[in-house]
C-alpha cells in the first residue's frame, strides 16, 4: 500500500498533475476501502483521528478481553459450568443504583430493529414503534458500502433531513413530522475486526469503528433533535463478562471528554445473548451504571451462545431450534433474572424479538402468526418486560395493544414489577438442558436456512425474509452450531421414532437434497446468479469441521471484504 502525503500525485514527468481522489487520513491510518466523495464526508481527517484514538487507548483491554474469552472456553470444554463469581458477590448484593432513565426514553414499550439502509431507517422510525435500533451487526452483512453509507444515512436520519426516491414505485420516503421513533444505534460486537481500515499496521476494532464515526457525526445534533440533552444511545452486543463493558463505559467516558458533555450523557442497553452474561448482569450494569439504558434479552443469541458454552458437553444436545422458545425453563429463568436484576437497578428490562413477517397473500396464516406474537408478548409484559422488540413494522400496532392494555398509562414497569421471587433463581435454573425432540425436518431447517442466510449475507444482506421469519445472522448461528452439535455425537433424530442418528453421510444427502430445494424455491435464475454454492460450501465446512468455529461471519467475512489499490494511508 502506497502512503501518499499530498493532495496530488503526478503520473510522469511530461503529464499535468491529476488530483488524487483518496481520503484525507491522520497519521498511521489506512484506508483500504472504495473511495467515494459522499463518503470522504464520514471518513474525514478529524473523525478518522477520535477513531485512531480510541484504537489506541482501548485495543490492549480488547486484547485482553478477547484473551479471557479463550481462557474461559477453555475451562468450559474441560467440563466446567458457567456460574456466579464469587469475587463479585458483593457486587451482585450490593444497594446501589444506575442512574435513571433519560425522559426522551423512558417509555420503550415497542422497539422495532433493522439494518442501516436508507428505506429501512425512514421506514422504522416512522413506524409507530418508540425506538429503532438501527444495526450495524447482525442484521447487516458488513461491506464496505453497507458501513459507510449506513453512516451516511443515520447522520442525514439524525439531521431530520434523510429521504429516499423509490424509483421503482415512483415514491419518495421521508421523516414524518411527528412521532418519530428515538433512534439507538448498535456497533458490532468487540471480537469482529473491520480490515477495510488499518490504525498502526493493524485491523481497527469493528466496533469502535462504527461507534466512533457514529458519535464524532452526530452526538450534539441527537442531543439538539432526538435525546432531549441526553445521548446518544447505543445496543452493546455479544458480551460474555463485566470487565467488557467497563471498557465500553471507559470508551463513554472517552468520547464524552472529547465533546465536552457531561458523564452519563451517552446511554446504552446491553444485549444479554450470551450464556456466560446472564451470570454476570449485576457486574454488567455496575461497571455502566452512569451510561447504563438497561438490559435485553437476545434470545436467539442467546441459545446459540448455549450450545457454543457447551460444545464440548454430549449430555447436553438440544431438541430442534422451533422447540427452545420462552416457555423452556432455563430461558423462562433468564428472563425473570434478568428482569429482576434491572428493576432492582432501575433501568428498562427488554424483552426479546418477534421475528414475524406478515403473510400477505394467506389472511388466515398471517392472523395465526399474529395471534402467536400477542401470545409471546402478553407473556412478556406479564412477566414484567418494559418493552420488547419486533422485526417487521407490521407488528407494532398488535405488539403495542398487547403492551399499552398492560401498562395502562405506566412509561413502563421498572418500580412496579420487581419480581423478587426471581432471587430464588439458581445456577441449575439457567443451566438446564432444554426439553424436545430432534427431528429430520429440524436438521432439514437449519440446512435451508443456514445456506440461503449464508448466501444472502455474501450478497451484502444482513436481514433476510425467510418462511415467514425475518432471519439475521443469530439465526443462522443456531442452525450452524446446532448441525455442528449433532454430527459431533451422532445425535438421535428421536423425534421421528426411526432410530435415525446424524452422520456425515446423513448430513451430506440432506445438503444436497435441500441444495435442490432451494434452487426449486427461488428460481434457476436467481439461483445461477446469487451466491448459493459458495455459501453452501462455507456452511458445510463450518459444519463438519472437527473444531468450532466461533462464529459464522469470522469465516465468511473475507469473502466480502475489497481492497482497492487507492484508499489513503499515511503511516
Amino acid at each position: 500500500m502506497v502512503g501518499f502525503e499530498s493532495s496530488f500525485v503526478e503520473t510522469s514527468p511530461s503529464k499535468e498533475k491529476k488530483p488524487f481522489l483518496g481520503y484525507d487520513v491522520p497519521q498511521g491510518v489506512d484506508i483500504r476501502g472504495r473511495y467515494d466523495p459522499e463518503f470522504a464526508g464520514i471518513l474525514t481527517k478529524d473523525a478518522m483521528q477520535f477513531v485512531a484514538d480510541l484504537q489506541r487507548e482501548f485495543r490492549g483491554h480488547v486484547k485482553y478481553a478477547m484473551e479471557c474469552r479463550k481462557d474461559a472456553k477453555v475451562r468450559y470444554n474441560g467440563g466446567a459450568l458457567p456460574g456466579f463469581d464469587p469475587a463479585t458477590k458483593y457486587v451482585r448484593e450490593g444497594e446501589w443504583a444506575c442512574a435513571p432513565p433519560p425522559p426522551a426514553v423512558a417509555d420503550r414499550r415497542v422497539e422495532i430493529t433493522g439494518p442501516v439502509e436508507r428505506k429501512m431507517i425512514i421506514n422504522a422510525l416512522n413506524s409507530g414503534a418508540k425506538v429503532f435500533m438501527a444495526d450495524f451487526e447482525d442484521a447487516l452483512s458488513p461491506s464496505w458500502e453497507n458501513l459507510v453509507r449506513g453512516h451516511v444515512n443515520l447522520k442525514d436520519a439524525v439531521n431530520g433531513t434523510i429521504s429516499f426516491n423509490d424509483k421503482a414505485r415512483n415514491r419518495v420516503y421521508k421523516l414524518n413530522d411527528r412521532n418519530v421513533a428515538k433512534l439507538f444505534v448498535r456497533p458490532r460486537g468487540w471480537h469482529l475486526p473491520d480490515s477495510h481500515v488499518f490504525i498502526d499496521g493493524e485491523p481497527v476494532t469493528g466496533c469502535l469503528l462504527d461507534f466512533g464515526l457514529y458519535f464524532f457525526h452526530n452526538w450534539s445534533a441527537f442531543r439538539r433533535n432526538q435525546g432531549e440533552g441526553f445521548g446518544p444511545f447505543f445496543y452493546l452486543p455479544k458480551m460474555e463478562h463485566s470487565r467488557e463493558a467497563k471498557i465500553w463505559d471507559s470508551v463513554f467516558q472517552r468520547a464524552e471528554k472529547m465533546a465536552g458533555i457531561v458523564n452519563g450523557s451517552i446511554r446504552a442497553t446491553v444485549l444479554i445473548e450470551t450464556l456466560p452474561a446472564v451470570f454476570q448482569m449485576d457486574e454488567i450494569l455496575y461497571e455502566l451504571r452512569n451510561h447504563s439504558a438497561g438490559l435485553n434479552c437476545g434470545r436467539w443469541d442467546y441459545i446459540f451462545s448455549y450450545i457454543k458454552t457447551f460444545q464440548a458437553h454430549p449430555d447436553r444436545l438440544l431438541p430442534d431450534r422451533v422447540q427452545v422458545g420462552m416457555t423452556q425453563h432455563f430461558m423462562r429463568s433468564y428472563s425473570g433474572l434478568l428482569i429482576r436484576t434491572c428493576h432492582r437497578r432501575g433501568v428498562h428490562a427488554m424483552g426479546g424479538m418477534a421475528a414475524q413477517i406478515p403473510i400477505r397473500d394467506d389472511p388466515k396464516a398471517n392472523e395465526a402468526a399474529l395471534d402467536l406474537v400477542r401470545k409471546d408478548k402478553l407473556r412478556e409484559v406479564k412477566a414484567g418486560h418494559d418493552g420488547t422488540w419486533a422485526a417487521h413494522p407490521g407488528l407494532i400496532p398488535a405488539i403495542m395493544e398487547v403492551f399499552t392494555d398492560n401498562m395502562r398509562n405506566k412509561a413502563n414497569q421498572i418500580h412496579s414489577m420487581k419480581r423478587e421471587e426471581a432471587a430464588s433463581i439458581t445456577e441449575a435454573d439457567l443451566l438446564q438442558i432444554p426439553r424436545g425432540v430432534r427431528t429430520m425436518e429440524g436438521l432439514r431447517l437449519n440446512t435451508r436456512v443456514g445456506i440461503q442466510y449464508t448466501a444472502a449475507w455474501l450478497m451484502g444482506t444482513g436481514s433476510v425474509p425467510l418462511y415467514n421469519l425475518m432471519e439475521d445472522a443469530a439465526t443462522a448461528e443456531i442452525s450452524r452450531v446446532q448441525n455442528w452439535q449433532w454430527l459431533k455425537y451422532g445425535a438421535e433424530l428421536d423425534g421421528d421414532g426411526l432410530g435415525v442418528r446424524v452422520s456425515r453421510e446423513l448430513f451430506g444427502r440432506v445438503v444436497e437434497e435441500e441444495m435442490g430445494r432451494i434452487e426449486r424455491e427461488v428460481g434457476k435464475e436467481k439461483f445461477k446468479k446469487g451466491m448459493y454454492v459458495e455459501a453452501c460450501k462455507i456452511f458445510t465446512r463450518q459444519c463438519i469441521s472437527p473444531t468450532l468455529d466461533d462464529f459464522l461471519t469470522l469465516d465468511a467475512y473475507n469473502h466480502i471484504v475489497i481492497h482497492h489499490p487507492i484508499g489513503s494511508s499515511k503511516l
